[in-house]
């Protein structure tokens, strides 16, 4: 069956239309169906891009500061690529998930031990999603988040929570110091705790060509908005 190329028919028409306006260049039906062309051919490349970019996810490019910074932390290469290595996995999938979702679901994602966690007890994902309803709720979670990574031997977690959700903390507002500075944009918070290091995003998100598409990740001063309290103990 043979491919018809739109592109090509759409060049033609376009070219035929100012062949037509050349000769009859005070013809304003002629002259809107070239503007109507035109924004068509943006239209349409718009939307490719937006669909390369909905579809080629790579979060390690915003993350070679985190990169370094872990390194200096862990020391050890294997420990630090490992962690790394979690982090932008965990990022990535939740990208893909607002994309093809509008949305993520709130959830913390533990690095399990190897070697120590009982993997019949301990699961990689734990469901929060009545973590943000109130301060009560909200502080229920936090201790069974902060017991579950220590009994779990978890290395590292990363939290997920979609903005729509959150009743409790609102952090985006916030006042003086503490106000937001990423506009009124929708998108989901992504909190990365270790008992080494602790760091927040917010990956805003919009709506381009009817598809969701999720923008860079902003990092945020964890200490003014963290979602959750710290979930490791310091070593």
């Amino acid at each position: 069956m043979p491919t018809i190329n739109f592109h090509y028919f759409f060049v033609q028409a376009l070219d035929a239309f100012q062949v037509a306006l050349k000769y009859n260049a005070k013809s304003s039906e002629v002259a809107k169906k070239i503007k109507r062309l035109t924004q068509l051919a943006k239209d349409k490349k718009r939307a490719q891009e937006v669909e390369t970019m909905r579809t080629n996810v790579d979060m390690s490019k915003h993350l070679d500061s985190l990169k370094t910074e872990l390194s200096g932390l862990y020391g050890a290469e294997d420990g630090s690529k490992e962690v790394f290595s979690f982090l932008v996995e965990t990022m990535e999938n939740a990208v893909k998930s607002c994309h093809e979702n509008s949305t993520v679901d709130p959830r913390v994602y533990f690095m399990l031990n190897k070697d120590k966690t009982d993997t019949e007890k301990y699961a990689p994902v734990v469901n929060i999603d009545k973590a943000f309803e109130s301060p009560h709720t909200h502080n229920n979670c936090y201790s069974f988040l902060r017991e579950y990574a220590d009994d779990s031997f978890s290395g590292a977690a990363c939290l997920v929570a979609p903005k729509s959700i959150i009743s409790y903390p609102q952090v985006w507002k916030g006042q003086g110091s503490r106000k937001w500075k990423h506009g009124q944009s929708d998108g989901f918070f992504f909190q990365f705790e270790s008992p080494l290091l602790r760091k927040v995003w917010f990956v805003p998100s919009t709506i381009e060509k009817g598809r969701t598409l999720c923008r860079d990740p902003v990092e945020l001063d964890i200490s003014v908005h963290e979602v959750l309290p710290r979930v490791f103990k310091q070593t």
